[in-house]
């Protein structure tokens, strides 16, 4: 998939605010910190000049945000789950609102879910895929910040092992990371798969455009809200993880 076009289409902040439609949608999710917002710049070919936030403070995506990447499919970044300075009303509100999207969103084709590869998956990580899961939602899971690995710990089986952990099958499961652009091919693959028809058969997409279109994106950001695997055990989202990482208050990308 070549991204040529991306533009910040809206955001849906609360219960029953209308969300961009006409299009497909995969959406984003994972822990707090885990390097979504770098990811989802790397993959959009933003690494530098941002369209998805990156905070020193984790916990900074609160709205369903929506990307119309070449006027093909919505990318949807969710808010993070598990960020324990945030109150555990504001918490449970987010996770309403990722449920109710869950649920409710027929054009959404698949979830890529994030973890941390230098810690195992935890029990947020593990009921959030389960709830996936058991709705029946294709989904990916993205292995982030591969690059702060040693040699040897990438040796020892690291997807098999994650996938182990989440229950999923181990093609189900990319090591990635932003910083140096790892896996970046193999995860728009696996979007480009999950959208199906709505890629062209050369792997661009239809209707692109050469232009870009991110120099508004922060500032339509800040004034505009629009409004696979193995079968695991639960069937709702968590409302947070209470052991998030100490360490991993620094920031997006630490």
């Amino acid at each position: 998939m070549i991204v040529r076009r991306v533009e910040f289409a809206g955001a849906v902040g609360k219960m029953g605010q209308e969300p961009p439609s006409g299009l497909p949608q995969v959406a984003f999710a994972g822990r707090s910190n885990v390097g979504k917002s770098s990811l989802i710049n790397r993959l959009l070919g933003r690494p530098r000049r941002k369209v998805a936030r990156v905070s020193a403070v984790p916990g900074k995506t609160r709205e369903l945000n929506f990307y119309r990447v070449n006027d093909a499919f919505f990318l949807v970044d969710l808010p993070g789950i598990g960020y324990a300075r945030a109150p555990s009303a504001v918490r449970e509100a987010w996770m309403r609102l990722v449920r109710a999207y869950l649920s409710g969103s027929g054009a959404l084709r698949g979830v890529a879910y994030l973890v941390d590869s230098r810690h195992p998956p935890m029990d947020a990580d593990r009921e959030f895929v389960g709830c996936l899961a058991g709705r029946g939602v294709p989904t990916l899971v993205v292995l982030t910040k591969v690059d702060k690995l040693k040699a040897r710990e990438r040796e020892r089986g690291l997807a098999r092992r994650a996938a182990d952990a989440l229950g999923v099958d181990e093609e189900q499961v990319v090591a990635s990371s932003a910083r140096t652009g790892e896996g970046k091919e193999e995860v728009l693959a696996a979007v480009a798969e999950l959208l199906g028809d709505a890629v062209a058969p050369t792997g661009g997409m239809p209707r692109a455009h050469d232009d870009e279109s991110a120099d508004g994106d922060e500032r339509a950001r800040d004034g505009q809200s629009a409004t696979g695997g193995k079968r695991a055990a639960s069937d709702e989202p968590p409302g947070g993880d209470k052991r998030a990482d100490a360490e991993e208050a620094t920031g997006d990308e630490p």
